[in-house]
């Protein structure tokens, strides 16, 4: 799934989507875990950099910090990871997404963690969104790579951040406003009943 939503935006489309089960952030080189195999959106990055040679931004919007994510591209420099999450010193995983960790040997720089307060709601969640975005552009990066998690959502049942749908439509329009190729690869989300307005409302907002 993740590979054909890349396929479509190497083809020329501007962004696609793949609605990934099981999602796959906390899978790491050699560690499962949060309900994850294989990690989609780090399969996505490494594809597009070893075929394409282009420099890939994986940006994590799911309220865990994207533990394997981080640990496959930590000592790369082609592959930048940003995540904003839940503070650690309350969010699964706990041991990972500190603001400190940024990367090591070739790769120091290239990762950027954001942990965020409890009940950080839309205003603030878009802010650090766009800084966030302003790093990955000063990276140089080609192509977006999105792990979308809608678990930040404000009636979440094991989340404690405070965005609503229409944060998520100006989430969207942040990452739309890079105006760069995107693929956006389904995360968390566990408020059923509010899953699907919200994934369309993300979806909106980037021109999907």
């Amino acid at each position: 799934t993740a590979l054909t939503a890349m396929q479509f935006v190497v083809g020329g489309e501007r962004v696609a989507y793949g609605l990934c089960r099981p999602p796959g952030h906390h899978a790491a080189t050699s560690l499962y875990g949060g309900y994850c195999f294989f990690n989609n959106a780090a399969i996505v990055a490494h594809h597009l950099t070893s075929t394409l040679g282009v420099k890939v931004a994986v940006l994590d919007v799911d309220y865990h910090h994207g533990n394997g994510t981080q640990q496959i591209f930590y000592q790369r420099d082609d592959v930048m990871y940003l995540s904003l999450h839940g503070d650690p010193v309350r969010a699964y995983p706990y041991s990972t997404g500190y603001a400190d960790e940024i990367g090591a040997g070739r790769g120091r720089g290239s990762t950027r963690n954001y942990p965020l307060a409890a009940r950080t709601g839309d205003d603030e969640f878009v802010g650090v969104l766009s800084h966030a975005g302003e790093q990955l552009v000063a990276f140089g990066a080609d192509m977006v790579v999105v792990s979308l998690g809608l678990d930040t959502f404000v009636t979440d049942p094991i989340c404690d951040l405070s965005v609503t749908t229409d944060g998520f439509r100006r989430c969207g329009e942040v990452v739309r406003a890079l105006s760069l190729p995107t693929v956006v690869l389904q995360e968390g989300g566990y408020d059923v009943e509010h899953l699907g307005a919200n994934a369309i409302a993300w979806l909106e907002g980037v021109g999907a």
